[in-house]
């Protein structure tokens, strides 16, 4: 087996060390998924991101504790979704996710939609307020939240969230609230960060800046992902494919690279608008 790839870390608001890059696990599911987790532990991956709608959370969980890297050493984040939103539905959603992992604590825990017509991501926040207290979940965050979501919490809470996780991709660069998380102290994720089925990894530009640095499309994605600042969480159960999109710290891209990639922008591909997406 090749060397595990070393991947540096951030710091989040509440001082623990987050991953530059993590595994999106969405579709790994049963034997298969945890064999795919497990093989993206061996390669370096250190941050999993599942989800109780994902209904992978099992599989995910077998592999962290199958797998010979320490506990203390992996990052496993799920997501709250929007049928528990509420104090007491956050919860037992948090307690029915624990036990699908069969882990003792998660180390992130995010509210995966606003759902702003529910209104009730503000009390679902608190909920995460006490797991945190009470020693079950690390860090806590939120997902999809726009600036005015994310101000609200703030507001409301008296808490920082510690990650928002968006869609963000090159055709969708969310400059500005990627201008908002810096302010108030918070870390972007970024799921369908290489644009999956899409046109993205043929673009000119970035199959231009690839030729330059003597590397490929989906790598010089991921490192605009880290060189923003933001943490990408690209999906594979492809083992070489899981290193490639690991590999990306040998490599440096310049900023007008950056600009031009960044330049791409179009829109969402997903048509999610958190102000009026629901997923329960």
């Amino acid at each position: 087996m090749a060397d595990a790839i070393g991947v540096p870390t951030l710091t989040l608001n509440d001082g623990t060390a987050f991953p530059a890059v993590g595994l999106g696990t969405y579709k790994l599911n049963g034997d298969d998924g945890t064999a795919a987790v497990k093989g993206a532990l061996d390669t370096g991956y250190r941050l999993l991101d599942t989800a109780l709608n994902y209904e992978n959370e099992d599989a995910v969980g077998r592999a962290v504790r199958e797998t010979d890297v320490p506990r203390s050493e992996i990052l496993v984040t799920s997501k709250l979704p929007g049928r528990h939103h509420g104090y007491d539905e956050a919860l037992r959603s948090f307690d029915e996710t624990r036990a699908n992992l069969g882990l003792d604590h998660v180390d992130l825990y995010l509210i995966h939609w606003p759902l702003p017509r529910v209104d009730k991501y503000v009390e679902s926040f608190r909920a995460f307020k006490k797991l945190q207290d009470d020693g079950l979940v690390t860090s806590i965050g939120v997902s999809n939240f726009t600036e005015e979501h994310l101000r609200r919490v703030i507001d409301e809470t008296g808490v920082v969230p510690a990650v928002n996780q968006v869609e963000l991709h090159p055709y969708f660069p969310q400059a500005a609230l990627r201008a908002v998380h810096r302010e108030l102290g918070i870390v972007t994720e970024s799921w369908s960060p290489i644009g999956k089925q899409s046109e993205l990894l043929t673009e000119g530009v970035i199959g231009d800046v690839a030729a330059s640095h003597g590397v490929t499309p989906t790598q010089v994605v991921v490192r605009w992902h880290v060189q923003l600042g933001a943490v990408p969480l690209p999906k594979s159960a492809d083992s070489g494919r899981q290193r490639e999109n690991l590999d990306v710290f040998g490599f440096e891209l310049a900023d007008d690279e950056v600009s031009a990639i960044s330049g791409l922008e179009r829109g969402r591909l997903w048509g999610a608008d958190p102000e009026t997406h629901e997923e329960f």
